[in-house]
């Protein structure tokens, strides 16, 4: 990536309000999609994964926790009801070494909503929302590593049918998925796609 289009992509990133659809009301229960704003928000996202996912949210979710708190070329993302917080998506960074050189693109790192709250379009919301603000910082692709049956309901696609492949081995094909926001600029990219390290 060249040293323009990465300013361009960082000042997208960190713009707060850019990309954000406007509120819908589902179920007579009015939800915002916003970008996470302070140290309040964050642990809001904690107490969401522990809710969502209880034991099995492990360690994956400090380290994504030090990356929301220290990166600034992250996208994180909340839904907001009266209520309080009740759900986010994190979307960090991700390479992909290839023989036309590196590829820089993102991974949606977490996606979890308050079980009171699942089923109601709120993980979808955050997730298209994500895609909008990356398409418009020219960010190529967004990978994720989930439910072969959730996530192409959203658009994503196994990696192996465009030769992309997870950094770590124990992870099935049919959970490592890529969504292509520029198909142009991935036409002739293949290789293994790298998280960065917090």
């Amino acid at each position: 990536m060249d040293s323009d289009r990465a300013a361009r992509m960082r000042a997208r990133f960190e713009s707060r309000e850019f990309g954000m659809p406007p509120p819908q009301t589902h179920h007579a229960a009015a939800v915002t999609i916003r970008r996470l704003r302070d140290a309040a928000d964050a642990a809001a996202v904690l107490e969401i994964n522990a809710a969502a996912f209880g034991k099995d949210a492990g360690p994956a979710a400090m380290t994504f926790h030090q990356l929301r708190l220290n990166a600034r070329d992250v996208v994180s993302l909340v839904a907001e009801a009266d209520a309080g917080l009740v759900g986010h998506a994190f979307f960090c960074p991700v390479s992909i070494e290839c023989d036309t050189g590196l590829i820089e693109g993102m991974g949606l790192g977490e996606l979890a909503v308050r079980p009171a709250w699942q089923s109601r379009g709120i993980g979808g919301r955050l997730t298209l929302s994500g895609f909008d603000i990356l398409r418009e910082a020219a960010c190529p692709f967004v990978v994720v590593i989930g439910h072969a049956e959730y996530y192409p309901r959203l658009g994503f696609e196994p990696g192996s049918a465009h030769g992309l492949r997870c950094q770590w081995d124990g992870v099935p094909a049919d959970n490592f998925m890529v969504k292509m926001l520029d198909p142009d600029r991935m036409r002739a990219v293949s290789g293994v796609a790298t998280y960065r390290d917090v």
